[in-house]
C-alpha cells in the first residue's frame, strides 16, 4: 500500500519537475529572493533562508528521481528480456546487467567483434554477388573459377603461338 502511494507521489513529482513552468516558477522564486537582497542588507538569515530552501528540495528530489530512474531502468530491462526470451537472440544475455562492470564489457567486447565478422562476412557476400551478376552467372565460384581458367587459356594460346 504505502509503496504504490509512494510510487504515485514519485512519478508525479518527477513529471512535475521535468515541465518548463516548474523551472520558470524556480527562476522566479530565485530572482525575487535575489530581488530581496537589499530589503534585508544581505543578512546571513536571508542567504540561509535560500540556502535551506535549495538544500532540502535537493535532498528530496534525489531519492524521488532515482526510485523513478531505477524502476524505468528495470521495466526496460524487463521488456529487453522478454524480447531476448522470444526472439532467436541468445538466452545467456539475459540478467547481464547483475554481472560486474568488466564481465559486461567483456561481453559487450565480444558482441563487438562478432558483429564486424558478420558485417565483413555480409560484405564478402554482396561483392562475390556482384561479381556474379556481372558475369551473368548465380555462382561466383564458378564464374571466378571458369575467368581463371580463360585467363590461363589465353596465355598458354599466346605462347604457342610465339614458340610457332
Amino acid at each position: 500500500m504505502i509503496e504504490k502511494v509512494f510510487t504515485r507521489i514519485a512519478n508525479q513529482v518527477a513529471h512535475l519537475a521535468g515541465l518548463p513552468s516548474t523551472f520558470a516558477i524556480c527562476v522566479a522564486i530565485v530572482v525575487a529572493w535575489a530581488l530581496s537582497g537589499p530589503f534585508f542588507s544581505f543578512s546571513d538569515t536571508w542567504q540561509l533562508v535560500i540556502n535551506t530552501g535549495t538544500t532540502i528540495i535537493t535532498f528530496l528530489m534525489v531519492f524521488l528521481i532515482q526510485n523513478t530512474q531505477n524502476r524505468d531502468g528495470a521495466a526496460i530491462q524487463a521488456k529487453l528480456d522478454e524480447l531476448i526470451r522470444v526472439s532467436r537472440a541468445h538466452n545467456h544475455f539475459i540478467g547481464i546487467e547483475h554481472l560486474t562492470e568488466s564481465e559486461v564489457e567483456e561481453i559487450r567486447s565480444k558482441c563487438e567483434t562478432a558483429a564486424k565478422r558478420h558485417d565483413r562476412e555480409i560484405a564478402e557476400k554482396a561483392a562475390d554477388k556482384a561479381v556474379a551478376g556481372r558475369n551473368g552467372s548465380k555462382h561466383p565460384s564458378k564464374t571466378a573459377g571458369a575467368g581463371t581458367k580463360k585467363a590461363t587459356a589465353g596465355k598458354n594460346a599466346s605462347k604457342k603461338k610465339a614458340a610457332a
